[in-house]
């Protein structure tokens, strides 16, 4: 073999890793719209009282019979193909749950002051991801109808949303089994889609409550808004879930930070896959003196330096005057042109949030006080916070009307 490497190589490598993602798109939608419209089928059989669970097993005998390979279409499998149509189709709840959350989105957009309500229909990303699933309009796609619907009127026919061919089959049954309300599922179809989860690490981000700690966040930061990236909102939490470092109720800071390292997969996996990990105890020299920074990344999206200061107590405001003695030495050193301005997260045991509002009115460096969490945290008690909030936000409505 030669040793010898023409740079258009790593092109020509590249396009091939691109054209494979796109099979494996085509495939996936593909069989998330065959689901879908058997779903349909067994749906509309089943609702006019044509089919029974008796006709069910029939069909799942059937099809074992005529087509042995096929793995999916037991009792079960159509029994759960029905439930995904149910859920998906248009005029079901997530459907309009969908609309609604990409009209309040679009409400505040609007809005003088571009703040949103703190909601759970607040997902930010949400316009744009059904922007991006949508195919353009000078292209010609064949609808996507099977063989199974020449029995159904032409103008009966439904497809598939286009934002829900965009994740697995695996992962469909895993938000179908865990996820309750219609904004939970919009929720998790869009970020497993927008940051390539497989099933077991959505299978995490929902034991971990990711949904309801993101809808609880006020994500403010100390920043004047002209200083920051657009939508910098969605890739900031309040609460991190650090339960996989199994670090029990005793550690120092050190041990935190170890853990962290150690662990460095599962933590970008929590903190967002846009992080790139750029050192611990990141060196930066100020009048020839030496500080470190616990950990630094790098925010792909964000296109800034993301300092991490970690902490094992109650928030302080003294911690945040040191986050912004480690934010100015990035960006006068280590900051490239075209970067952002570096932002930092002080992530604590836990915080008063009147003492970091007062602590962070008169700072100027972009900085989120956050909290962790080592041990998992109770669905039921962030769900009761999530409908009191969703209950203020009601009263404040019906008040200004």
């Amino acid at each position: 073999m030669s040793n010898i490497q023409n740079p258009e190589f790593g092109n020509i490598v590249k396009i091939i890793q691109e054209a494979q993602g796109r099979v494996r798109q085509y495939t996936n939608t593909a069989l998330v719209t065959l689901y879908f419209d058997i779903g349909k089928i067994v749906s509309q059989k089943v609702a006019k009282g044509t089919w029974g669970q008796g006709t069910v097993q029939q069909l799942a005998d059937f099809v074992k019979d005529e087509i042995p390979t096929l793995k999916s279409f037991n009792r079960r499998g159509l029994y759960r193909m029905k439930q995904f149509y149910e859920t998906y189709c248009p005029g079901s709840e997530f459907d309009i749950a969908f609309q609604n959350s990409i009209a309040l989105n679009a409400e505040n957009q609007n809005s003088k002051n571009g703040s949103a309500p703190p909601t759970h229909l607040s997902f930010e990303f949400v316009s744009t991801a059904l922007t991006q699933t949508q195919k353009p309009q000078n292209e010609k796609v064949p609808p996507p109808v099977t063989q199974l619907e020449n029995d159904t009127n032409s103008s009966d026919i439904q497809f598939v949303p286009p934002l829900v061919t965009q994740i697995a089959w695996a992962s469909h049954l895993e938000i179908l089994s865990s996820c309750k309300s219609a904004e939970e599922k919009i929720f998790y179809i869009v970020l497993t889609a927008r940051e390539k989860w497989t099933k077991r690490e959505l299978n995490r981000q929902i034991a971990s409550c990711f949904f309801e700690r993101y809808a609880l966040s006020n994500t403010k930061l100390s920043a004047l808004p002209t200083q920051l990236p657009a939508k910098i909102n969605e890739h900031l939490k309040d609460i991190y879930s650090l339960e996989f470092l199994e670090l029990g109720d005793d550690f120092s800071e050190s041990d935190l930070q170890k853990s962290i390292v150690k662990n460095l997969k599962k933590f970008i996996l929590e903190i967002g896959n846009n992080y790139s990990f750029v050192g611990e105890e990141y060196r930066v020299q100020v009048a020839n003196r030496d500080y470190e920074v616990d950990l630094l990344f790098y925010h792909r999206a964000l296109q800034c330096l993301v300092a991490f200061e970690l902490k094992i107590t109650d928030f302080k405001p003294e911690y945040l005057g040191k986050m912004n003695f480690y934010l100015e030495a990035l960006d006068r050193e280590h900051k490239q042109p075209h970067e952002n301005p570096s932002i930092g997260i002080i992530l604590c045991k836990s915080k008063d949030d009147e003492i970091v509002e007062i602590a962070m009115s008169r700072s100027l460096s972009p900085t989120k006080v956050a909290e962790y969490t080592t041990k998992l945290i109770d669905k039921k008690l962030l769900q009761a916070k999530l409908h009191e909030l969703g209950e203020l936000y009601n009263q404040s409505k019906n008040i200004e009307s």
